[in-house]
C-alpha cells in the first residue's frame, strides 16, 4: 500500500475481528513507532504491548472511550516521563509522530487501529506495572478490522474532511 493511500483509507476502528496479530506484524507495528522522529532526538517514549485479555479489559476502564481497547488484538500503551514539562513540551507532538508511523504501518498490513486517551493512568500503571513516575498518557489499541467495521469493504467516503481549499493558505493567510 503506498502511503497516500494509507493516509486516504484509513479510519478509527473500534470494532476488532476475533483474530491474533502474529508477533513479527506487531513487532513491525511497533517498530514504526520507535522510529519516527523526535525534537532533538530525544525519543521520548516507551511502548508496552500488551495481548493479554484481561490486562486489555483493565484498560479500558481507564476512560469513557477506551471500551474498544477490550476487543483488540493487542494495545500499544504509550508511556514517558514528564509529559508536561516545560522542558519537554515537544513529547505530546513526539508521541503523536510515533503514534502516526504506528497508525499507517498496521493499516498497511491490514490491521486496524484507534486512539484512547487515558483518562485514569493509575488504572494503566497498575495494570501493566509500569512505574509510579511515568505518565501513561494514551494508548493504541489494533487488531483486524470486524467484518461490519471494516472500511475496505465499503464505498470510498467523500466527506468527514474539511476540503483543502478552506485549511491551506499558500505564503499569507
Amino acid at each position: 500500500m503506498r502511503v497516500q493511500q494509507a493516509i486516504k483509507t484509513n479510519r478509527s476502528i473500534r470494532e476488532f475481528a476475533d483474530q491474533p496479530v502474529s508477533r513479527e506484524d506487531m513487532t513491525a507495528i511497533v517498530n514504526a513507532g520507535r522510529l519516527a522522529g523526535s525534537a532533538k532526538n530525544k525519543q521520548p517514549w516507551h511502548f508496552v504491548v500488551v495481548t493479554r485479555r484481561e490486562t486489555l479489559a483493565a484498560l479500558s476502564e481507564c476512560g469513557p472511550w477506551c471500551g474498544h481497547l477490550a476487543g483488540a488484538a493487542f494495545a500499544a500503551v504509550l508511556v514517558v516521563e514528564d509529559l508536561l514539562m516545560p522542558r519537554t513540551l515537544t513529547t505530546p507532538f513526539d508521541l503523536g509522530r510515533a503514534s502516526q508511523n504506528m497508525i499507517l504501518a498496521a493499516w498497511e498490513l491490514g490491521v486496524a487501529s484507534c486512539m484512547a486517551t487515558i483518562y485514569e493512568p493509575d488504572v494503566a500503571r497498575q495494570a501493566c506495572h509500569i512505574p509510579g513516575e511515568m505518565d501513561v498518557p494514551w494508548a493504541i489499541s489494533f487488531g483486524y478490522p470486524h467484518p461490519d467495521a471494516d472500511p475496505r469493504s465499503r464505498p470510498p467516503r467523500t466527506g468527514g474532511r474539511v476540503p483543502l481549499e478552506e485549511v491551506v493558505h499558500w505564503e499569507e493567510w
